[in-house]
C-alpha cells in the first residue's frame, strides 16, 4: 500500500481492501487474510501468539500482514476488527431493542424510513465508487447466450432471485427459479447443463443450501455468476464472474438497494443482448 494512503478505519473497508489485493498478497499473507475474515472475533481479542498458532503461521506474518494493509502494527489492525463487533449483525430482538433505545420504534415511522433511506444512499454511494463494470458486462454476456438461466438465492436473497425470475419471464427469457420448495432444490438444479448459466446470490451469513447448489452447478459444468459481499464468500470460488456488493445497514437491518438495482440491470441487459443477436 502507498505510504501516503491511510489504512481502513472500518471493517467493510478493510474487507474490501483485502479482496482488492487478494491476488497480489504473498501466500503466507493470503493465509492470514483468509483466517482473519473467517475468524474475526478471534482476531479482535486474540494475542499475536494465539492468532498465529490458530492460523498456522509465524507471528511475524501477522505483523507483515498488518503493515501490508497500511497499519503500523497488529494492534492497529485489531482495532478495526473490534469495530466490527460494535457493528455486528444483531438478531431481530436486539435490532428492535436498539431502535427503541434510539426512540425510533415508538410510532416514529418517519425516523425509521429516514434511517433505511440513509442506509440505501450509503450503499449506492459506496457501490458507485467500487463497481466493477466489466464484471456486470461479462455477466450479461454470459446470460445472453445461455439456453436457460437458473436463479439461486435463498433466505434474505430470495427477493432478488424471485424478482429476476419475474422480470426475465416478462421479457420472454427462459429461466428456472430454484426456490427449494418442499426440499426440491437439488432436483430443480439437476437439469443444469453447460449450455445454461446460473445466478447465485448470497451474503454473510451465507445460506448453506445456496452454497451447496452453487457447487453442484459447478460440478455440472454450468457457468456461474455470483453476487456476494466478498471474494472470500463460499460462492465466489466456483463462480466464473463475481459481482461484489457490500450493503449498508440501519440498526442491523441491511439494505438491498444496490443488489436489486444490479438485478434489474442484468435482466434488461440480458434482454437487450438477445434482441441484438436476433
Amino acid at each position: 500500500m502507498d505510504a501516503q494512503t491511510a489504512p481502513p478505519k472500518d471493517y467493510p473497508s478493510l474487507a474490501a481492501l483485502i479482496a482488492e489485493r487478494a491476488e497480489r498478497l504473498p501466500r503466507r499473507l493470503m493465509q492470514v487474510a483468509r483466517h482473519a475474515l473467517d475468524n474475526p472475533d478471534e482476531i479482535a481479542f486474540g494475542t499475536v501468539a494465539s492468532v498465529a498458532a490458530s492460523a498456522d503461521v509465524p507471528p511475524s506474518a501477522l505483523v507483515r500482514f498488518a503493515r501490508a494493509l497500511g497499519f503500523q502494527g497488529f494492534t492497529d489492525l485489531q482495532d478495526v476488527f473490534r469495530s466490527r463487533l460494535r457493528d455486528r449483525v444483531l438478531n431481530y430482538d436486539e435490532r428492535l431493542a436498539r431502535m427503541r433505545e434510539h426512540g425510533a420504534a415508538a410510532s416514529k415511522s418517519g425516523l425509521l424510513l429516514q434511517g433505511f433511506l440513509d442506509a440505501s444512499d450509503q450503499s449506492v454511494a459506496r457501490f458507485r465508487e467500487t463497481v466493477d463494470h466489466s464484471a456486470i458486462e461479462r455477466a450479461a454476456d454470459m446470460f445472453g447466450t445461455a439456453e436457460t438461466v437458473y436463479l439461486i438465492g435463498l433466505r434474505r436473497s430470495f427477493p432478488i432471485t424471485s424478482y429476476m425470475s419475474y422480470a426475465l419471464g416478462k421479457l420472454g427469457i427462459r429461466n428456472i427459479l430454484v426456490d427449494a420448495v418442499a426440499g426440491m432444490g437439488a432436483e430443480q438444479a439437476s437439469f443444469m447443463t453447460p449450455r445454461d448459466a446460473v445466478l447465485s446470490v448470497s451474503f454473510s451469513p451465507y445460506a448453506s443450501e445456496t452454497v451447496t447448489l452453487t457447487n453442484a452447478a459447478k460440478g455440472r459444468g454450468t457457468r456461474i455468476v455470483a453476487i456476494t459481499d466478498s471474494v472470500f464468500s463460499p460462492i465466489a470460488p466456483p463462480a466464473d464472474v463475481v459481482i461484489e456488493i457490500v450493503e449498508a445497514n440501519f440498526e442491523g437491518f441491511r439494505s438491498m438497494a444496490v443488489t436489486m438495482a444490479v438485478a434489474m440491470t442484468l435482466a434488461v441487459s440480458i434482454a437487450a443482448r438477445r434482441a441484438e443477436r436476433a
